[in-house]
């Protein structure tokens, strides 16, 4: 038995980034990989992404996940997304050809002072056109343009970006008022200049936006980014299925109360399954009670709180035996290894989607893959 393991489905991520391209046909991909790349594991996911120049460059939040990319030989384009915090990190980003995202006066005037530099940097301008937490003011761009293509540090036209707060919500207001500022500021810069506003709900919610560049994130990973419709909707496959076994079964009476508090007490007798996996695993500890698992392509309830090592899940009359798979979220194939995945059977699968589990546990799907634990297994396959 094995306790907590997440399958990497390759095959899934590149019928997502398919995907992509379908729905924005003429726009370069800048695929985003933060966050170890949203829990799959960063170096591995971005060897897949650019095998055949699937994605034109790679997104980044942190300059020491782009240096593991460039010791483990990803040559593509890597774009900072929060830029450079220090200018004492210049002289690294032109040797590492990293691509900074600029925001503030602080940061360009950092680039402008820099000397010795081994070669002038390609630079992404982001404009705060609502959602105000990075970028300049729009009246700020025509003398920031200015100033990056007089910079000898700056390499070519500076590519604009900006970033919208609620396009997973259509009808938000929000998306009104900014879509009126980013035709503002389309309408400032040369129809050479090349542009980005489109992270994955604005790619699929309003190609209007989708211009020169997109930048997916979510989606790539096989969840849906928007609050209408789930991922099998959107035509994603789950990249990431998280498993762990079921380590002991039990009997307990009616009354009998389950887990850390005695928070959840059975109402009739019932079979109690244990499975290897916990909040240490990165599993939400606030799992509501009712939360699905799958096990052999059925929904079984989580009972009881969700401990550090394990939860526990109601079984009912099912003879479920120790030793069989549990399914977090993703795809579960049968659980039968002898099966033949591509035989007739292989209509038996189940899905549980990550968002689902997420609104469980009152959370965004983001997080739940985002937290997965250290000590969590990881095995790659197609």
């Amino acid at each position: 038995m094995r306790s907590a393991w997440a399958r990497i489905d390759l095959g899934g991520l590149r019928h997502n980034m398919a995907r992509v391209k379908q729905l924005a046909p003429h726009s370069r991909i800048l695929g985003i990989v933060k966050a170890n790349a949203y829990g799959h594991g960063l170096v591995e996911i971005a060897r897949a992404l650019t095998e055949h120049d699937s994605v034109a460059a790679l997104g980044l939040a942190r300059i020491n996940e782009a240096l593991r990319l460039r010791q483990a030989g990803i040559s593509c384009p890597i774009v900072l997304l929060e830029g450079f915090f220090d200018a004492h990190e210049l002289p690294l980003l032109a040797a590492s050809q990293l691509q900074p995202v600029i925001h503030t006066e602080q940061q360009l005037q950092m680039l402008e002072r820099a000397s010795g530099l081994s070669a002038p940097l390609k630079v992404w301008l982001k404009v705060d056109s609502g959602m105000h937490r990075l970028g300049i003011a729009p009246q700020q761009l025509a003398a920031f343009q200015q100033r990056l293509r007089a910079c000898d540090n700056v390499a070519g036209e500076p590519i604009l970006m900006s970033h919208m707060a609620c396009a997973d919500e259509r009808g938000h207001a929000q998306n009104t008022h900014q879509q009126a500022v980013i035709a503002s500021i389309r309408a400032l810069t040369p129809p050479s200049s090349l542009a980005s506003f489109a992270n994955s709900a604005t790619l699929i919610q309003f190609p209007e936006l989708q211009a020169d560049w997109v930048r997916p994130g979510l989606m790539l990973y096989g969840a849906s980014p928007v609050a209408e419709k789930n991922a099998a909707e959107l035509d994603l496959k789950p990249v990431m299925t998280l498993c762990a076994s079921v380590i002991a079964t039990r009997d307990i009476k009616a009354g009998e109360a389950v887990g850390y508090g005695a928070h959840w007490v059975s109402r009739q007798a019932t079979r109690l399954g244990v499975v290897a996996i916990g909040y240490g695993d990165g599993y939400p500890r606030h799992a509501r009670t009712g939360t699905p698992v799958l096990i052999n392509g059925k929904r079984y309830p989580i009972v009881g709180r969700v401990s550090m090592d394990m939860l526990t899940v109601d079984l009912g009359d099912d003879d479920i035996e120790a030793g069989a798979t549990a399914v977090l979220w993703g795809l579960d194939r049968g659980l039968d290894t002898s099966r033949d995945e591509t035989s007739e059977h292989s209509d038996s699968r189940a899905v549980l989607h990550v968002e689902e589990v997420a609104a469980f546990a009152d959370t965004i799907a983001y997080e739940l893959l985002c937290n997965i634990a250290q000590r969590v297994d990881y095995e790659y396959v197609e």
